[in-house]
């Protein structure tokens, strides 16, 4: 039975994207600061992409894990969605607070599994509730409000930096092995945003109770054995990747080539304005946050601005296109050795990443059934961690042996991977193939 959903207002679709604020926070300090924790902690660079490997097989076995399982959970007071997010940003909250406080490199990396764990179960059932609650005439603003709530998150976790770097950093002398104090900052204040912003959407955003044929398909898998129980989500995730829409294994080919180049930009800022600046690690970890910080300004601007064109000219042509613009920043980067110059390529980046961020969920929500979009929204961050976990496990070799242990040859190669993903971008069909409900 189709649940009519009632229109919502801007402040309301605002308040319940709230809490991807703080999830987003924590993401941008992975992918600024962790990386340059690494380095002060004495990993060479060559070792970056495994030591990030927590983010790609804890998204794997999480998310998709999550969503079938929020498919299936109701509760009259916490709803389905939200026991799952809330949960995720107490672990990334306290997470974070120890972060910085990590005395050896194996602690750190230890941490950074836990923390990932937290962030992914959050957020696979966060994309899942926007769907819930939005009509479909109405998914692009949600997604898109999503987009902008990335930017707003990173950019205020690379602001952080940038600032306390400022205030703290500038006379601190780097000691081996010791994580420098102005960073402990930017972990506390993403500790705090982690777990109160979800808890501002939880608490303003009711979610739409199931369908009595739902609600009895709630109760049955409940009613089942413990070991059944645990069972049913890794069988229906296999069932929904059987019946999985044909458009999202196109989407998977875009997403093997784009997360994979992703994976390298963040890995790699700090260590290429290290070769071309000339900057101490510190240095070359604030300008990286300096980069973030401008390309999700452009993403905060542009995010709604994308709403009226994906609806005019269509989201593929307008997310292929922000792919282009993307590759052309990555081969412009490390051929500009100024450091304010350098920023603007941003302007492209946040381009692309405003699209990323919202322009396939979009898509994707409109095909997939309402009682399963839970698990798809996993199955499509799965197309997400498993590009990343090819590039943790290829990409150390392929940048020492083949690129020649060079930070510009690696930004060279993710554009060129930038250029790949548009071109099957470009392929997308867009029609609908499958009626919600």
């Amino acid at each position: 039975m189709e649940i009519k959903k009632p229109r919502l207002s801007f402040w309301q679709i605002f308040n319940m994207n709230v809490g991807f604020l703080g999830i987003q926070y924590s993401f941008g300090l992975q992918q600024t600061a962790i990386n340059p924790i690494f380095l002060y902690l004495g990993a060479p660079e060559e070792m970056l992409p495994i030591l990030n490997i927590a983010g790609p097989v804890t998204g794997l076995l999480v998310q998709p894990i999550i969503g079938a399982m929020s498919d299936k959970t109701w509760s009259n007071r916490w709803g389905r969605r939200k026991p799952y997010f809330l949960i995720g940003a107490l672990l990334g909250s306290l997470c974070l607070f120890a972060f910085p406080h990590s005395p050896v490199l194996w602690f750190a990396v230890g941490l950074l599994w836990i923390l990932d764990a937290g962030n992914n179960m959050a957020m696979e059932p966060y994309r899942a509730f926007v769907g819930d609650k939005l009509p479909e005439k109405q998914l692009s603003l949600g997604f898109q409000m999503q987009s902008l709530f990335v930017g707003a998150g990173i950019l205020l976790a690379n602001g952080s930096i940038v600032l306390f770097q400022y205030l703290f950093g500038g006379d601190s002398v780097e000691v081996a092995g010791t994580i420098p104090q102005w960073l402990y900052y930017s972990f506390y204040i993403g500790a705090f945003l982690s777990l109160t912003t979800i808890l501002w959407s939880v608490f303003k955003t009711p979610e739409i109770p199931p369908s009595k044929e739902e609600l009895a398909d709630i109760n049955a898998i409940k009613a089942l054995p413990l070991k059944k129980r645990i069972s049913q989500p890794f069988a229906e995730i296999a069932e929904a990747i059987k019946q999985m829409p044909k458009f999202m294994w196109k989407i998977g080919a875009v997403y093997l080539f784009q997360w994979y180049a992703l994976f390298i930009y963040w890995q790699f800022t700090t260590p290429l304005f290290k070769l071309t600046l000339g900057y101490s690690t510190s240095e070359a970890a604030s300008q990286a946050a300096k980069m973030s910080l401008t390309y999700n300004i452009v993403t905060m601007v542009v995010a709604l601005a994308l709403v009226p064109l994906t609806l005019r000219f269509g989201g593929k042509k307008v997310y292929a296109l922000s792919l282009v613009g993307t590759a052309i920043a990555l081969f412009t980067i490390p051929f500009i050795s100024d450091p304010m110059l350098v920023l603007v390529p941003m302007v492209l980046f946040g381009i692309g990443w405003a699209a990323m961020m919202g322009i396939p969920y979009t898509m994707v929500s409109k095909i997939v059934p309402q009682d399963r979009r839970g698990v798809y929204m996993g199955i499509l961050n799965m197309m997400i961690v498993i590009p990343m976990f090819i590039q943790t496990l290829t990409f150390g070799p392929i940048y020492k042996y083949i690129l020649g242990g060079s930070a510009v040859n690696a930004m060279l190669f993710a554009g060129v991977f930038f250029i790949i993903a548009a071109f099957l971008a470009f392929r997308l069909n867009e029609k609908k193939t499958i009626v919600n409900n």
